[in-house]
């Protein structure tokens, strides 16, 4: 048999050498696509029990919005912001749904972690004073010489004192009974407060619920009251927000159109929620969201700017408000709390 000369068999060969290197290539860029269609694994905690407020994030899951946003999203329950809060802060959870006020007060700490909020939900907080009108009161000034029940830990006691002065009442002269949030509304409907402080949306349909006509129920919203506080938001973890900044941008966006779901088919995304509810009363669920929706989401705010911002100048007077019951050691800024470059422009967020 001829033999090849070495110089021949190097031409021969060098185009398969060629054609397997540019098939490793291929593979690696083919593998390198597959992981980044992966989708990024976030957990959410929400504060507080489910309930229908929560609807848009259930509505954006079921209807494929963060799947399409190549993320895989696991709902969990905390107690309350502060631990919601210090979830994030430690990157045990990606996101959580907290009080904006209760992340003012996490960030005076002079060590605390740059936890940001990335959208808001609501607006206009829901703190409110819950009254009966058969114990005298109509009004906010009718509050002097009253007896307020308010629940262990309630942050918008926070701010009583700021709204007492806009509204030239003595906060000497009304009376705080201080109790466990599960006795609140059954307290006001036997009669052993004249009103309770809590959550328009929970507190006031609650009591309708258990049988207090609602004739005799006066809803007193801090917001229309000279309150200028935000409400509930979504907040993110600092590393993640540094690593994966397209994730957070995919989760605002697919929180939106959750949104917009929900103001277009309330009945529909109350049914979602009742669905995971263990024992969810449907009527109840479906008056708290429309109520919510109303009062505390679609603002005037809302409908100008579009869904999920702030305006700085407001949030600011807001954090002024706190500080007349709250000594700020390291006063937080507007810019500390909210972090607006995760947010599409304006058009992509108003209400459809």
């Amino acid at each position: 048999m001829i033999g090849l000369k070495p110089t021949a068999f190097r031409r021969l060969l060098t185009p398969w050498i060629g054609l397997a290197a540019l098939m490793c290539v291929g593979a690696r860029a083919l593998n390198a696509a597959e992981e980044a269609r992966q989708p990024v694994a976030i957990q959410f905690s929400f504060d507080r029990p489910l309930e229908s407020s929560m609807a848009p994030f259930f509505m954006a899951a079921r209807d494929g919005r963060f799947g399409a946003e190549h993320l895989s999203v696991s709902f969990n329950y905390v107690a309350g912001s502060p631990e919601a809060i210090a979830r994030v802060a430690k990157g045990d959870s990606d996101f959580a749904l907290v009080d904006l006020n209760e992340l003012i007060r996490f960030r005076d700490k002079v060590d605390a972690p740059a936890v940001k909020a990335v959208f808001v939900l609501f607006n206009r907080a829901p703190y409110a004073i819950v009254a009966r009108r058969s114990r005298g009161i109509h009004a906010l000034s009718d509050l002097d010489g009253k007896t307020v029940g308010v629940a262990d830990g309630d942050l918008s006691i926070r701010l009583w004192p700021s709204l007492a002065q806009q509204n030239r009442i003595n906060p000497a002269h009304v009376k705080f009974y201080r109790m466990s949030a599960a006795v609140r509304e059954p307290i006001l409907s036997a009669g052993q407060v004249d009103a309770v402080a809590g959550f328009s949306y929970l507190s006031a349909v609650n009591l309708r619920d258990r049988g207090v006509p609602a004739g005799d129920l006066v809803l007193l919203r801090y917001a229309d009251y000279g309150c200028e506080a935000y409400g509930f938001a979504v907040v993110v973890s600092p590393a993640f927000a540094a690593s994966k900044p397209g994730a957070v941008r995919g989760f605002v966006r697919a929180l939106i159109l959750g949104l917009n779901s929900t103001v277009k088919d309330p009945e529909r995304a109350v049914d979602e929620v009742v669905g995971r509810m263990e024992s969810g009363v449907r009527d109840l669920e479906l008056e708290r969201l429309r109520t919510v929706l109303a009062d505390n989401i679609l603002t005037d705010e809302v409908r100008r700017n579009g869904l999920g911002g702030i305006d700085p100048a407001r949030l600011e007077r807001s954090i002024d408000q706190i500080a007349q019951d709250f000594k700020f050691h390291n006063r937080p800024a507007a810019s500390d709390i909210f972090d607006e470059q995760f947010l599409p422009p304006v058009g992509g967020r108003l209400i459809n």
